[in-house]
C-alpha cells in the first residue's frame, strides 16, 4: 500500500511522491502548492518499454502473443487490438461466434478491473479502514438494506467481519491495511458506512478469482488467454470433453448471472452510497477532452455505427458537438516526444508521427537518482505524447460514458440520469476525480447487460449448428496482399482508449507501436506546452496535508493508472531486463 519508500519527498518546494501505490507499474508525481491548493503538476513514468522491438520481423500471426505480454492486468486487451490490426492490414473477416467470444471476454475484463480497481486500488482513497472498528454492526446491516437486497447483511455478518479487522488490528500486523493515512481529515464517511464497505472489500477479493473463468473456458486460462488470427481458438463440441461444451457453456452463463449481481448489488449501490458524502469534491475534472475509439459492434468490428460503445471527441466539455475520430488518419492521432525520453531518427523534438511512421528509439537524458528533482523544462517521462489534432485527450470510463450522454444513448442517459438523481447531482458533477470514479461502475451495468446479450446470441448459434470460430481463408500468407499492408487494432480497454499499429511487409511485421489509454492520461507536455490530463486534473486539487497527499491520490488513482502497460522496465547500465538462474 501507501508511502513506506515514499514518504512525501520535498525537492525546491515540490511534493513528490514515488512511486505511486496502488496502480499497475511505475509512476512518479511532482506537484507544486500554493496555499494548500495544486497549482501545477508533473506526471512521470520512470521505466521504459520495449515490446515494440521484440515483436520486428516476426510472423504477424504471431504478434498477439508478445504483446499481450505489455501487461499482466490488460492482457487480453492487448491481445485482441493486435488481433484486430493484423485482420484490418489483411481484411480478415472474423466469425460472428469469434467476434461473441472476443467482446464476452473482453466485457469479462471490464467488469473484473472495474470492480478490483474500486475496492482494493481506489476505494481506500475514500474508506477510513480503522474507523469501522466504532461502527455499530446493527446500523450497518439497515443502511446496507436500504440500498440493496444483497443477501450478507445482517448486524451478525458486519460483526463478524468488524471482528477480523479487530484481530488485525490488535496483532500490529495490518498487512495489507498498513500504511493509509488512517484519519485523515478529509475521509468523510460515517464508521458504519466505513465498515459496509470493508465487508465488501473482503467479499471482492473472493468473488474477482470466479469471473476470470470465462477467460479459462474460452481462452484456455488466465491470465494470458489463447487467440488466434481470424477467429478464436475455442472448439465447440457437446461431443468432445476436451471442448467447449454444454457444461462448460452454462458455467460461464452462471458466472454472467453472477457478475450481474455483485455489479447491480454490491458495486453501484457501494460507490452512490459512498458518493452521497462527497458531494463536494469537485476536484480532478481536468482537461474536459473526451476521446472514445468506439468498441463493442453489434456486428463487424469494422461497423462502426453499429457499436455499443459510441465512437467520439468531445472538446472543451461541449456534449452539443461530438466529432469524429480516425485511428487510421495521420492528422487525427500523432505522438510527440519533446519532454520524452525518446529521439525519432536524428530529432528528439517539436516532430509528431502518426504510429505508423513511429518507432521506439530510446534517448534518456533524465536524473540519474529517484531523490533528484524532475528538470521539466527539458524530458521527464518514459511515456510519450499522443495528441488528437494538437489536442491533449482524456480517455477512459468518464470519456466513453460522456461521449454516450452526449449522442443520446438511451441506456447511458438513463444510467446518468437516474444516478444523478439519487444524488442531487447535476451532470457537470461527473467531470471529477468522484464522477470518473462513478462513471466506472455505471460501465460495469452495461457491460454485464452486454455480455448477458452476447451470451444468448452465442448458444442461440450453436443449439441452430453454428459452431464456427475460426476461418482460415486468408491464414496463409501466399494469400496476402503483395508488398506493404498497413492495418491498426483499436479496443476500448477498461482504462480507455487502446491502439495497436502494425506495417507489414514480405509477411513480416516491419513495424509495430502500441498507443494506451495511460500514454494519453499520463502524458507529458507536448512541443507546446500544453499538459495532459494527469497533470491538468491535479491543478486546482485541494491538500489538507501535505504530507499526507490523500486528495492527490484520489485524483490519479480515479484514472486506473497502468504504467506496466505504457513503459517497461530495463537496466540502463547492463540493459538487461531479467536474469533467470536453474539450479
Amino acid at each position: 500500500l501507501e508511502e513506506k519508500y515514499i514518504e512525501v519527498n520535498k525537492l525546491a518546494e515540490r511534493i513528490v511522491v514515488d512511486p505511486v501505490t496502488r496502480i499497475e507499474g511505475h509512476l512518479r508525481v511532482e506537484v507544486e502548492l500554493e496555499n494548500n491548493v495544486i497549482k501545477n503538476a508533473y506526471s512521470s513514468g520512470t521505466c521504459v518499454r520495449g515490446i515494440e522491438l521484440i515483436v520486428q520481423d516476426r510472423d504477424p500471426r504471431d504478434v498477439w502473443a508478445f504483446v499481450q505480454r505489455i501487461c499482466g492486468v490488460c492482457t487480453t486487451t492487448h491481445a485482441l487490438a493486435s488481433l484486430r490490426s493484423v485482420e484490418y492490414a489483411l481484411d480478415i473477416k472474423i466469425p460472428r461466434n469469434a467476434h461473441l467470444i472476443r467482446d464476452i471476454m473482453n466485457a469479462t475484463i471490464w467488469i473484473h478491473d472495474h470492480i478490483v480497481h474500486f475496492y482494493h486500488l481506489h476505494a481506500l482513497d475514500w474508506v477510513d479502514v480503522v474507523s469501522c472498528l466504532s461502527a455499530d454492526p446493527a446500523e450497518t446491516s439497515k443502511i446496507a438494506q436500504s440500498i440493496s437486497d444483497w443477501p450478507n447483511s445482517s448486524p451478525g455478518y458486519f460483526a463478524n467481519v468488524q471482528q477480523k479487522v479487530q484481530k488485525i488490528v490488535d496483532s500490529g500486523q495490518l498487512g495489507i491495511f498498513a500504511n493509509g493515512y488512517w484519519g485523515h481529515e478529509a475521509y468523510k464517511l460515517p464508521p458504519e458506512v466505513n465498515l459496509l464497505a470493508v465487508a465488501h472489500y473482503l467479499e471482492a477479493l473472493e468473488w474477482q478469482k470466479e469471473i476470470v473463468q470465462i477467460h479459462a473456458i474460452f481462452g484456455g486460462k488466465n491470465p494470458h488467454p489463447h487467440y488466434v488470427v481470424g477467429g478464436m481458438a475455442t472448439p465447440l463440441d457437446n461431443n468432445s470433453d476436451n471442448a467447449v461444451h454444454i457444461e462448460r457453456l452454462m458455467h460461464v452463463s452462471r458466472l454472467i448471472d453472477e457478475a450481474t449481481d455483485f455489479v447491480n448489488k454490491v458495486y453501484v449501490p457501494d460507490v452512490i452510497a459512498i458518493a452521497g458524502f462527497y458531494k463536494d469534491a469537485t476536484y480532478g475534472g481536468g482537461l474536459s477532452n473526451y476521446m472514445s475509439y468506439g468498441d463493442f459492434s453489434k456486428g463487424d468490428i469494422r461497423d462502426v455505427d453499429q457499436y455499443r460503445v459510441p465512437r467520439g471527441v468531445i472538446i472543451n466539455g461541449n456534449l452539443e458537438d461530438v466529432q469524429d475520430v480516425d485511428p487510421t488518419l495521420h492528422t487525427d492521432v500523432q505522438e510527440f516526444i519533446d519532454k520524452s525520453w525518446y529521439k525519432y531518427g536524428n530529432t528528439d523534438s517539436g516532430e509528431g508521427r502518426h504510429p505508423w511512421e513511429g518507432s521506439t528509439e530510446f534517448n534518456y537524458t533524465g536524473p540519474k537518482s529517484a531523490y533528484t528533482q524532475l528538470d521539466v523544462e527539458q524530458k521527464y517521462s518514459w511515456l510519450k505524447t499522443p495528441r488528437l489534432r494538437n489536442e491533449p485527450m482524456e480517455v477512459g470510463p468518464l470519456a466513453r460514458i460522456m461521449i454516450a450522454y452526449a449522442k443520446g444513448d438511451a441506456d447511458v442517459k438513463q444510467l446518468v440520469d437516474d444516478t444523478l438523481k439519487k444524488l442531487d447531482l447535476p451532470i457537470t458533477a461527473l467531470h471529477s476525480a468522484l464522477g470518473r470514479t462513478a462513471a466506472r461502475a455505471l460501465e460495469a451495468v452495461l457491460a454485464a447487460k452486454w455480455m448477458r446479450e452476447d451470451m444468448d446470441e452465442l448458444l442461440n448459434n450453436i443449439k441452430n449448428g453454428n459452431k464456427i470460430t475460426f476461418d482460415r481463408t486468408k491464414w496463409e500468407p501466399s494469400s496476402w496482399p503483395s508488398g506493404e499492408a498497413k492495418g491498426v487494432g483499436w479496443v476500448e480497454a477498461p482504462r480507455g482508449a487502446l491502439g495497436h499499429w502494425i506495417v507489414i511487409e514480405d509477411g513480416k511485421t516491419k513495424n509495430y507501436q502500441a498507443v494506451v489509454p495511460t500514454t494519453w492520461n499520463a502524458s507529458p507536455r507536448d512541443n507546446n506546452g500544453v499538459i495532459g490530463a494527469y497533470e491538468a486534473s491535479l491543478v486546482g486539487t485541494p491538500m489538507v496535508n501535505e504530507e499526507q497527499p490523500l486528495e492527490l491520490l484520489r485524483v490519479i488513482h480515479s484514472f486506473d493508472p497502468c504504467l506496466a502497460c505504457a513503459v517497461h522496465l530495463t537496466d540502463l547500465e547492463s540493459n538487461k531486463q531479467i536474469d533467470i538462474r536453474l539450479g
